[in-house]
């Protein structure tokens, strides 16, 4: 056993030695580059970081940007606080990133814990602070809408289609719960609809464009957003239909089919009481027929009886052809037609 004796501590020296370049490679670099900077961070400190299973190269990375920007332990930015974003899942060169483009800006309301907050709401702070600085174009109607105007009618029913241009600045403090871009575009399209809706005649609006920045302006319709509105400019304005008058036109065509269905329904009525006079004069023509074949019967049964006697029956026959005679006269038809008849 005494035999393998130095080949068990060669090994073991071995072993030890790769430990310590390991650790040396790993932590000693880092602590090197931590003490150089005056970042803070101790060679304990690195090690522990490896056991809260946190990327010690990240964090002395931040810390190292943070102190050569100034931003110490005094600010917010410490290595507990990075170490905390780190493992709740942040980004944390993006974070100090931010925060330094934010005191070169000078934008004081923006501090480790807003940053912070904003990066793990899912939003891209670096970019919310470079549109604070440099304010963001935003077209309306969107790229992605597929319209190419915005279209509104003035109250004189001539179409106007505009397109307009938005120029927003991120508001830092409503970044978390404002809303987006999306709610930008949807209030200023309807902000210009509602503007150009509002004009008597559309010639004021193609005179004074501006009319309709001042109105959408006005509104605060940056209120509960992300964003500030900057200005908005009109990028363009073009006459289109006449709506009004197309309008009229369709609702003309409606009211004439409306009057000839009411025509058509008091012309079927007529027809229909047309059809019931003909069929009651067509009654009282055969209750007239039933009479006049009842006389006959009348006068036969009256001679029989000697009620009618002779003479009195030649002189109702005389009577009846005076009678149709001046029928005849009147109506110009002839005696026996009008008897046929």
């Amino acid at each position: 056993m005494l035999q393998y004796l130095p080949l068990i501590l060669l090994v073991a020296g071995i072993v030890l030695f790769l430990i310590g370049f390991a650790f040396v490679a790993r932590y000693l670099r880092l602590w090197v580059q931590s003490y150089a900077s005056s970042a803070g961070i101790g060679l304990f400190d690195l090690v522990a970081m490896s056991f809260k299973k946190v990327n010690p190269t990240v964090i002395v990375r931040s810390k190292i940007m943070a102190v050569q920007a100034g931003l110490g332990d005094a600010s917010g930015v410490t290595r507990q606080a990075l170490e905390a974003h780190y493992l709740a899942g942040g980004r944390v060169p993006l974070v100090v990133q931010a925060l330094i483009a934010a005191r070169m800006a000078k934008i004081e309301e923006l501090d480790f814990k807003l940053a912070a907050a904003i990066d793990l709401a899912g939003r891209n702070v670096r970019e919310a602070v470079q549109t604070s600085v440099y304010p963001k174009v935003i077209d309306c109607p969107g790229k992605n809408s597929g319209r190419e105007s915005l279209d509104a009618v003035a109250k004189n029913g001539i179409q106007l289609k505009v397109k307009a241009r938005v120029t927003v600045r991120t508001n830092l403090n409503q970044l978390i719960g404002g809303a987006t871009e999306e709610t930008i575009i949807a209030r200023v399209g309807e902000g210009i609809v509602s503007a150009i809706g509002s004009a008597e005649r559309h010639a004021e609006v193609l005179e004074n464009p501006e009319v309709i920045s001042k109105t959408v302006l006005g509104r605060r319709l940056d209120a509960n957003t992300a964003f500030e509105i900057v200005s908005i400019d009109i990028a363009g304005i073009a006459v289109g239909a006449n709506i009004g008058a197309r309008l009229q036109a369709d609702q003309a065509e409606a009211d004439t089919r409306v009057a000839r269905a009411n025509a058509e329904g008091r012309r079927a009525m007529a027809v229909a009481r047309e059809q019931e006079m003909i069929a009651s004069i067509e009654e009282s023509r055969a209750g007239l027929v039933e009479a006049e074949a009842a006389i006959p019967r009348a006068v036969a049964d009256s001679l029989a009886s000697g009620t009618l006697g002779i003479f009195d029956y030649f002189k109702l026959r005389n009577l009846q052809a005076d009678t149709d005679m001046r029928r005849s006269f009147a109506t110009g038809v002839p005696p026996t037609a009008a008897a046929a008849s």
